[in-house]
């Protein structure tokens, strides 16, 4: 069986499992303001993977790739990430928004991947590089009239956090990427917990932990059950499935509905309101980072176990997503 890079005849089944996965990455995004109404945010980010990292260490064989790479995927993608982003939604960041803008890891990864690994950029990237900046400048400019600058800010700089860690997943080349991404869980509950201890203080991370008798503490526990159960491992499993199966260029084009279901759950949701302007630079996000991650159909076959569909997000741009 051969399959070309370009080939977008996946089997309506696998279709319906990306969409399900963006389905499941858009309402992530509610599990975590629900569990920022709860616990500290540097203290959830720590926790969060703490609840990953504890069992992952006893039954998941570590993936053999440089340490260096497992440590700089997990510092970038779990601990600047989710730091940042965690952050900027505990001091006014909308959870719909929220979605959208962590969208700027596909450009960041670009950018990073031309300037430090010498990753050829077409003019076909470029172009939807500033399509997706223009759009989250107009995003930027409406949270500023809204005096909610900071939060964009915070949260972009989590988009970033995930394109450092999409370089150093890149450079590890793990044969078992799920393998890779559970691991790489380890990495971030130390260094946060010492970070919360200096910045949150023991007394408030003792109380979320021991005081569950306000409204929201269910819904915290469920939000971060959530967060790690459906959106780490299950749906960062079915995606990996998908992508070790078909061409990048095929998959990745459904995270960009991780944003639109983000955006539509927190309107019926948390009734958060989008102004016209935010939608037309969620629009310019997304044309951009589809127009920058399209590839040219590429003619030559080759077998499917060559591992083609690894290399075919080598230097495209696409963004393996994984919430």
């Amino acid at each position: 069986m051969v399959l070309r890079p370009d080939d977008d005849r996946m089997p309506f089944r696998h279709r319906l499992l990306a969409a399900s996965v963006a389905v499941m990455w858009g309402l992530n995004f509610l599990a975590i303001d629900a569990s920022l109404g709860h616990f500290p945010p540097m203290f959830l980010v720590a926790l969060r993977f703490a609840v990953i990292a504890v069992p992952t260490i006893f039954l998941v064989p570590r993936p053999q790739v440089p340490v260096r790479w497992l440590v700089g995927y997990g510092v970038g993608f779990g601990i600047l990430q989710f730091t940042f982003l965690y952050w900027g939604m505990a001091v006014g960041m909308p959870a719909g928004l929220a979605s959208l803008v962590l969208q700027a890891s596909g450009p960041f990864t670009v950018v990073l991947g031309a300037t430090f690994l010498r990753e050829r950029v077409g003019s076909r990237q470029v172009a939807g590089i500033l399509v997706a900046v223009a759009g989250l400048t107009v995003v930027g400019w409406q949270q500023a009239q809204t005096a909610a600058l900071l939060p964009f800010l915070l949260t972009l700089a989590g988009a970033l956090g995930w394109a450092i860690g999409n370089i150093s997943n890149r450079q590890a080349r793990p044969q078992n990427p799920l393998h890779l991404t559970l691991w790489m869980s380890v990495v971030p509950p130390v260094p946060m917990l010492a970070v919360a201890l200096v910045v949150e203080g023991p007394a408030e991370i003792v109380g979320s932990l021991t005081s569950f008798d306000d409204p929201g503490a269910v819904g915290a526990l469920v939000g971060l059950a959530y967060t790690v159960v459906v959106g780490t491992v299950l749906g960062s499993g079915i995606w990996t499935w998908l992508m070790a199966r078909h061409p990048a260029g095929v998959v990745a084009p459904y995270s960009m509905l991780v944003p639109v279901v983000g955006m539509a759950a927190a309107w019926v949701v948390l009734g958060e309101a989008v102004s016209v302007p935010e939608l037309g630079g969620a629009a310019l996000v997304v044309a951009g980072v589809l127009w920058g991650g399209a590839r040219r159909r590429a003619r030559a076959e080759e077998p499917s176990g060559s591992g083609g569909a690894a290399r075919g997000r080598g230097s495209s741009g696409l963004v393996v997503a994984r919430r």
